[in-house]
């Protein structure tokens, strides 16, 4: 039996009014839920990147993105394990500043979860903590149980293969070499 774990799914393509709505229909159609979502240019000129988390067995995984694969507007659609990329969240967490200051262990909280303050005025304090989900969670427990935090947000996956070049660079070279050798 498959057991669920959490994918990350890399898709690059041209920024194409709609395309997000036709991406999330096929995660619908299988069952499963977008965990979290990041898009922006990629490194390659004129060319989004789409980072998508989502909890699937492999063969579950591996349809939905066959499936996103053959999308007209997309160019390349991939899935990577936590093993095969490096990672980050950005987290926000707005307090108390009266709260806060009681503390009195503000240094040693900023210290261990490597956050900074973004914002300080009389009424709140913003932090901001990168990290992985757990590191970010784990500052938002500690502040949700000691002050209270009054707003929070955390931002999607934002993600890199750890390989030398994006996957989407070699098949590209590829294309190219291959259109270069048939006109020759």
């Amino acid at each position: 039996m498959n057991t669920k774990k959490l994918y990350t799914v890399i898709i690059f393509s041209e920024n194409t009014v709609g395309l997000l709505n036709q991406i999330t229909v096929i995660f619908t159609r299988r069952q499963l839920n977008i965990e979290t979502l990041s898009v922006s240019p990629s490194a390659i000129k004129g060319i989004h990147k789409f980072t998508i988390t989502t909890f699937a067995d492999e063969d579950t995984i591996d349809k939905v993105v066959k499936q996103i694969d053959k999308r007209v507007d997309i160019l390349k659609a991939y899935y990577n394990t936590d093993e095969d990329l490096v990672y980050q969240e950005i987290a926000l967490y707005k307090l108390s500043t009266e709260l806060f200051i009681k503390m009195g262990t503000v240094e040693d909280l900023i210290r261990k979860y490597n956050a900074r303050i973004l914002e300080m005025n009389e009424d709140c304090v913003v932090l901001e903590k990168s990290g992985h989900y757990d590191e970010t969670q784990a500052l938002f427990k500690e502040l949700s149980e000691t002050i209270g935090v009054l707003q929070f947000i955390r931002s999607g996956r934002v993600a890199i293969t750890k390989s030398k070049v994006e996957r989407l660079s070699d098949m590209l070279s590829s294309m190219e070499k291959k259109l270069q050798e048939k006109h020759a």
